[in-house]
């Protein structure tokens, strides 16, 4: 992926609420499958990493990413952009 194309992606993940929450059980099977669900769905992501969890939003960014196959985006703070293609959005149309 390029600089340009990620910069665009963090431009659109602006907007987005996020949807995955690491608490402190940190990355559990739960949350792989919810942030891999929402993957398939809509390609783009923000999460969040509560203050009592084990990992920081690089650390966490960092193994859903592996474990679900996508692609960091960016990471602020507490909150972290992950990205992967779905080819079931792009068959909608979408």
């Amino acid at each position: 992926m390029t600089g340009r194309e990620r910069a665009q992606l963090r431009s659109q993940a602006h907007a987005l609420e996020p949807i995955v929450h690491i608490g402190k059980e940190g990355v559990t099977e739960n949350v792989v499958r919810q942030a891999d669900d929402a993957l398939t769905a809509r390609e783009l992501i923000k999460g969040t990493v509560q203050q009592n969890a084990p990992l920081s939003a690089g650390e966490a960014s960092s193994v859903l990413c592996e474990k679900t196959g996508a692609e960091p985006i960016s990471t602020t703070g507490r909150r972290f952009v992950i990205y992967r293609y779905s080819p079931k959005k792009h068959e909608r149309g979408g």
